[in-house]
C-alpha cells in the first residue's frame, strides 16, 4: 500500500452515495447482473440476490443511467450536472452525426415511443449491419444518440435490456435544468476524489472520461485549491517513488484515524473487474502493487488469469484472483482458475482465508453451493 504526504429514500441512493457510481457492463458466461459492482461490494440488504440490482433503475428510485465513467446508474441529483455532456454529444461520440443525417428516423423514433410507451432496442426494426458482439441496427443508433444527447432516457431495464422513454416521462422536471459547465466539472473532480481519496488528475479525469479538456480541468482544481476543498499530496509507493495528487481535507483527518486501525488479511471480499478500485490500472499497480488485467475479450490461448477473474480484496491488500463460473443446472458456483500473489510467508495463511471467505460470501448471495470450500 502507498503512504500519503501532504503538500505540492432509498437503497439504490444509499448504495450510491457509497459508491462513486455503479457500471452497468456484464457477461452471461458469469450469470450475474448490471449491478455487479455494489453486489460484491456491499452485502445488500433488506433485499438480497442478484434481482436486487435491476430494481435499483425503475421509475420511483432516485437514478438514473448515463454515460459516467461507462454507462453508468448515477443519483438524479447529478442529472443537471451532466448537461454539458448532453450538448457534447449531439454528435454521438462513436456514431457521429446520426441524428443530423437521420433526422427523420429520430422524428419517427421519438413519436413511437411518444404513442406507444417505452421500448426495447429489440423492438425497432431493422436488421443489425454488421456481425459479431458489437453488431447495432440503425434505429437502436439513433436510440442511442437521442438517449445521450436527452432527449430520450432510460426507464428501467429488464434482464439486462434497456427500456427507451421520453426524457420527461423518467427524469423528474425538478432535475431538468442545467448546471454551468465550469460548475460541473468542479463537482465531478471533487465527487471523483471523494470516492477515490486520494488521486492524480489523469485519474479524477478518466473517472468520469473528461477527455481533452487539460485546460478546463486544471483551471477546476486550481479553483477546488483556493476555495480549501481539495490540497495538494503526494503518494509514495512501496518502492520510495511519489507520485502527485490531491485529498480532501476530511479525508486526511479520517487517514489519520484509521492509522490506528488495520482491517483484517484473514477476511476477503470478491471484486468486480470493473469495480471503481479498479478502473485505472496504472494506479492499481503503483499503490497495490498489483496488475489488474481484463482479458475477456481475448482469445482462450492468450489469457494469463482467466476470463471473467476477480481480485480479492483481504484488509488494504488485492492477495488473489479467481475465474468463477456458475454451473446453474447443479446449482453450483466452479472456480476455473485461481492465482495468488507473492506474500510473507507468515501471511500465507490469512491469504488462504481470505480467498475462502470471499468465495463463500459470494456463493452464499447467489444460492449457489461452491465445492472448491469443502476442499
Amino acid at each position: 500500500m502507498a503512504r500519503f504526504v501532504v503538500g505540492t429514500g432509498r437503497c439504490g441512493s444509499t448504495l450510491l452515495s457509497r459508491m462513486l457510481s455503479m457500471n452497468d457492463r456484464v457477461l452471461n458466461l458469469f450469470e450475474l447482473f448490471s449491478g455487479i459492482d455494489q453486489f460484491f461490494r456491499f452485502k445488500p440488504e433488506p433485499v438480497t440476490g442478484p434481482e436486487l440490482a435491476e430494481q435499483l433503475l425503475q421509475p420511483g428510485e432516485p437514478l438514473f443511467e448515463y454515460w459516467g465513467h461507462e454507462a453508468s446508474w448515477l443519483p438524479v441529483e447529478l442529472y443537471p450536472v451532466f448537461d454539458f455532456r448532453r450538448r457534447d454529444f449531439l454528435i454521438h461520440p462513436w456514431y457521429g452525426d446520426v441524428l443530423g443525417q437521420h433526422p427523420e428516423l429520430a422524428r419517427r423514433l421519438l413519436a413511437r415511443i411518444r404513442d406507444e410507451g417505452p421500448l426495447r432496442s429489440k423492438d425497432f426494426e431493422g436488421k443489425a449491419d454488421s456481425e459479431g458482439m458489437w453488431a447495432s441496427k440503425l434505429m437502436k443508433r439513433v436510440a442511442l444518440a437521442l438517449w445521450s444527447a436527452g432527449d430520450l432516457a432510460i426507464r428501467e431495464r429488464r434482464y439486462f435490456h434497456r427500456f427507451f422513454d421520453l426524457t420527461e416521462r423518467v427524469v423528474p422536471e425538478e432535475w431538468r435544468c442545467a448546471v454551468p459547465r465550469d460548475e460541473a466539472l468542479r463537482r465531478l473532480l471533487l465527487l471523483a476524489l471523494q470516492g477515490h481519496g486520494w488521486a492524480a488528475t489523469g485519474t479524477l479525469a478518466a473517472t468520469w472520461r473528461l477527455s481533452n479538456m487539460r485546460e478546463e480541468i486544471a483551471t477546476a482544481l486550481a479553483e477546488l485549491q483556493e476555495t480549501g476543498e481539495i490540497v495538494p499530496a503526494t503518494a509514495e509507493d512501496g518502492n520510495g517513488r511519489t507520485m502527485k495528487g490531491f485529498v480532501r481535507p476530511a479525508d486526511l483527518e479520517l487517514a489519520d484515524r484509521l492509522e490506528a486501525i488495520r482491517p483484517r488479511r484473514d477476511q476477503g471480499v470478491l471484486l468486480s473487474p470493473f469495480d471503481p478500485v479498479l478502473w485505472d490500472r496504472k494506479r492499481v499497480l503503483q499503490l497495490f502493487g498489483f496488475e489488474q488485467l481484463i482479458e475477456i475479450y481475448k482469445p482462450a490461448p492468450e489469457r494469463r488469469y482467466g476470463y471473467y477473474v476477480l481480485p480479492v480484496l483481504a484488509g488494504e491488500e488485492l492477495v488473489s484472483r479467481v475465474d468463477l463460473k456458475a454451473e446453474r443446472k447443479d446449482a453450483t458456483l466452479r472456480v476455473v482458475a485461481r492465482h495468488d500473489e507473492e506474500v510473507p510467508s507468515a501471511h500465507r495463511a490469512a491469504r488462504d482465508e481470505a480467498v475462502r471467505t470471499a468465495l463463500e460470501r459470494y456463493a452464499e448471495d447467489v444460492g449457489l453451493e461452491c465445492p472448491a470450500l469443502s476442499r
